[in-house]
């Protein structure tokens, strides 16, 4: 029988610039500089940056010309994915010593139920020491940890310590964690939607407790639901070790609408960038290209296309996109949103175990 859910014990384990660490622990020269993971030509994205390098306003996602410009000293690195690959199955293996509940959300991020672990630890504060101290040794890296009763909390308490720290959220403290945050904060919630709750009155955690589940589905359908759990600092959501992802995808809203196809364009190429880094760390390819297009008056169309084989190479995925966006040419109205997703995904793996099949 599984525990009630305000007696679960969940971590949230996340590395601490995953990427950049690792190139800066293998770079001795790297260490102490502003480090970009990723691609250094013009129209390039960061998929990583170091602590040094966000202290000038480098992000994931952000174009390398503009991180560029934020910081004209930051040091371009090519991703090294086999590598990140190796040390994330190291880390697996340390979490596979205290629970079998291991839920990967990435590379360097994954849900852990320590309720009930495998060495018997009573708190789960201390497993999380232990399981950070562990990986310190053995991958020379730090990770932060939050932990808490479920898995919404725990997620926003691993950002609260780092890097090399850790956050608990007890039962008791909850629903006054949630209620003091702004919704932008809250996880799940962008900055889109935050405008959205905004323009509705809502900024804080206790504004959106204040809303009825209906209203909330109202103006936002399935996940209004989810925003009024979250509100009373609630997620029933157990820790899936079996967990299937169904597609990946990114997508961005325009301040102003677009229309033209160099501006349409150019913002596609990062949401398809930021995807297909995703699925670069997630080990997996798919077969659907899915675009997905919001207009002024907020008409929402998708087209995709499905490849009898695996998209391979990002190359392949920029063409495919490039088709898509040319086909909704000339747009009726001026577009506010577009994104990109991936889906009818496979691994690496299984891509590979079927090929050897058809060669015997």
């Amino acid at each position: 029988m599984e525990p009630a859910a305000e007696n679960r014990k969940i971590i949230h384990l996340d590395m601490d610039a995953f990427y950049a660490s690792v190139e800066q622990r293998d770079q001795p020269e790297l260490r102490g500089r502003p480090v970009a993971v990723g691609g250094s030509r013009e129209r390039g994205v960061v998929a990583a940056a170091s602590y040094e390098a966000r202290q000038f306003g480098v992000r994931s996602a952000m174009s390398s010309a503009l991180a560029r410009r934020r910081c004209p000293e930051l040091v371009f690195v090519k991703p090294r994915f086999e590598v990140y690959k190796e040390v994330s199955r190291q880390i697996r293996a340390i979490f596979a010593e205290y629970t079998p509940l291991i839920e990967p959300l990435s590379l360097d991020e994954a849900y852990l139920d320590v309720t009930e672990n495998l060495k018997g630890v009573a708190l789960a504060s201390q497993v999380a020491r232990e399981i950070r101290a562990e990986i310190l040794l053995k991958t020379n890296l730090t990770a932060s940890a939050g932990i808490s009763y479920n898995k919404f909390l725990a997620k926003l308490a691993s950002d609260y310590r780092k890097p090399n720290g850790q956050f608990v959220i007890r039962p008791e403290q909850g629903l006054a964690f949630v209620e003091q945050l702004r919704v932008g904060e809250f996880h799940g919630i962008g900055p889109a939607t935050a405008a959205r709750l905004n323009q509705l009155g809502i900024f804080s955690g206790l504004d959106l407790r204040q809303q009825s589940e209906a209203f909330l589905r109202q103006h936002f359908g399935k996940a209004g639901g989810h925003y009024y759990l979250i509100a009373r600092a609630q997620d029933p959501r157990p820790v899936r070790p079996d967990r299937v992802r169904k597609s990946i995808g990114n997508e961005t809203t325009f301040e102003h609408d677009l229309t033209s196809y160099d501006d349409l364009w150019a913002r596609l190429v990062p949401c398809l960038a930021t995807t297909w880094g995703h699925a670069e760390r997630l080990g997996v390819r798919g077969r659907t290209l899915t675009l997905k297009v919001k207009y002024a008056d907020f008409q929402q169309i998708t087209r995709s296309r499905t490849l009898f084989a695996p998209l391979q190479h990002r190359e392949q995925a920029e063409r495919l996109a490039h088709e898509l966006l040319l086909a909704l040419l000339p747009v009726p109205l001026g577009v506010r949103l577009l994104g990109i997703t991936l889906s009818t995904l496979e691994s690496q793996e299984d891509q590979v175990g079927q090929q050897l099949g058809l060669a015997l």
